[in-house]
């Protein structure tokens, strides 16, 4: 009779673990999310700030779409991510600090992640996952460097940081007609496209979605826009609204690109309700760094545009240079409006998606950085640890990183942001670190100093692109004139390349 009981108490234990209730805000979370392997949608502007959607404050931007998503998200209010993009997206593509992956520039060749690393789209090939690139990619353009060889099954994607940046690796013909009728690289064909580059890359995304979910294929799709990036160009109709209010043109372009974005996350999410797979797809919107254009003009007069009331934008080691929006959506699995207040950051999204899909990843990588976020998701990380993230603009002259540790650098912990090894926030009380307050905590600092030391010193030796010397002709403009010389190039829509492909 003991034994009976024993074994029905065991029972009891294994199905409570497996299936969990617990309350939160008033919702039910029911389900254990290791290995529960959803598709994966994650969507990430460039250069769009906390201060940038009108859910977060802006009163001036309309984005009905995204609010209507973060009404129903799981939000994570203390996200951070570095100050610039290409860091960014070294450190969600690595689960590492970006130095330890050997960028420390957005150019210079100082943006090509080590061929080392074993990438998030390769964790995710391993669980079965087709992996698709849509946007920009920012991590090398020589052949080695380029995300066909990094582990993402479908690409289209445009070079360098930015389209139009000719200059700086994009392909030659972007440089006249910037934002519109881009040449991309179409997995290893270069190809003209007809339209806005934001529609372009939407529809491109939503195609192969499409293609994946027929097929019933478990699918990674990297929505990677370089939308509000500078040019800051858009169509005219979205720019129409706000030069009639009086705003200048840059203003009245950027904000009208952010509101062609939310037309398009409106579309995605509407396609994915009537695909009916919201109920097994991991939804995620956020941005890559802080916000640029933060003055302008409004009729003649010189303004400041809405920050959320951070300090500092873009390539700026405050608060406002790396606190980025992060919104989740799972459809009957995720809590609904929820917020997460623990300090959380771009190097956790590789663990907690290797764990979400039961990645096989290798006994021989490095190790990553991060902590995975499912305690959070499932409401069981009762004691979530306090942590330090370590921020870092880089970008110093090349050859002259021995003189930047202090320079454009800041330690964050849940409560405080230590900047420039001079100026301390108290971030709770102060979150748009108005007033120092390193004379009043020394003890503080003094908890910062040696760890930050340590990640320093450990951090050199990786940052392998620092005397690198710089490419005499870029590699996509080769790729363009040879392909260019042989056979021209194609135009191209979505289905075409679809249709190719069955």
């Amino acid at each position: 009779m003991k034994i009976g009981i024993i074994k029905y108490s065991v029972i009891c234990c294994c199905l409570c673990f497996l299936f969990f209730i617990q309350t939160t805000n008033g919702q039910t979370f029911s389900k254990v999310l290791k290995n529960s392997r959803p598709n994966i949608i994650f969507v990430m502007t460039d250069d769009q700030g906390m201060g940038d959607l009108s859910c977060m404050g802006n009163e001036v931007v309309k984005t009905p779409n995204i609010d209507a998503f973060y009404q129903k998200s799981t939000r994570f209010t203390e996200y951070h991510v570095s100050p610039t993009c290409a860091p960014t997206r070294a450190a969600i593509m690595s689960g590492r600090h970006e130095f330890r992956v050997g960028v420390t520039h957005t150019i210079l060749e100082r943006e090509r992640m080590a061929l080392d690393v074993y990438t998030l789209p390769e964790a995710l090939q391993s669980a079965g996952y087709k992996t698709g690139l849509f946007g920009k990619w920012h991590l090398g353009d020589a052949e080695d460097y380029l995300p066909q060889n990094r582990g993402f099954n479908e690409v289209l994607m445009h070079g360098g940081g930015g389209i139009g940046q000719v200059n700086l690796g994009d392909f030659p013909p972007n440089k006249d007609n910037v934002y519109f009728d881009n040449v991309l690289l179409h997995n290893e064909t270069i190809v003209k496209t007809k339209g806005f580059c934001t529609d372009v890359f939407f529809d491109a995304a939503m195609a192969w979605l499409k293609e994946n979910i027929d097929k019933q294929q478990q699918y990674f799709t990297y929505v990677s826009l370089n939308a509000p990036h500078a040019p800051l160009v858009a169509p005219e109709n979205y720019k129409k609204r706000f030069l009639e209010l009086g705003y200048d043109e840059g203003t009245a372009s950027r904000y009208g690109m952010i509101e062609n974005i939310d037309d398009n996350f409106g579309r995605l999410m509407s396609k994915l309700e009537e695909w009916n797979v919201l109920e097994n797809t991991l939804v995620i919107f956020t941005t890559d760094n802080g916000a640029t254009h933060l003055r302008g003009t409004l009729n003649g007069e010189k303004i400041k545009h809405f920050n959320a009331n951070l300090k500092g934008g873009k390539n700026s080691p405050n608060e406002g240079g790396n606190h980025v929006p992060f919104f989740m959506y799972w459809k009957g699995v995720l809590t609904e409006g929820k917020d997460i207040n623990q300090l959380t950051a771009h190097i956790d999204l590789y663990p907690t998606f290797a764990e979400l899909v039961g990645a096989k990843l290798p006994e021989d990588m490095k190790d990553l950085e991060g902590l995975s976020l499912i305690p959070l998701l499932e409401n069981t990380a009762i004691n979530w640890e306090d942590r330090l993230l370590f921020t870092h603009c880089g970008r110093w002259k090349t050859g002259m990183v021995n003189t930047a540790k202090f320079t454009k650098m800041a330690i964050r912990s849940q409560k405080w942001r230590f900047v420039n090894n001079t100026e301390l926030y108290d971030i709770i009380n102060d979150p748009g670190e108005r007033h120092n307050v390193a004379a009043e905590h020394p003890d503080v600092i003094a908890k910062f100093q040696e760890p930050y030391n340590e990640w320093w010193s450990n951090s050199i030796p990786l940052m392998i692109n620092e005397n690198r010397k710089r490419v005499k002709e870029q590699p996509l403009h080769t790729k363009y004139y040879k392909q260019l010389e042989a056979e021209g190039i194609p135009n191209w829509n979505p289905e075409d390349a679809i249709t190719e492909k069955n």
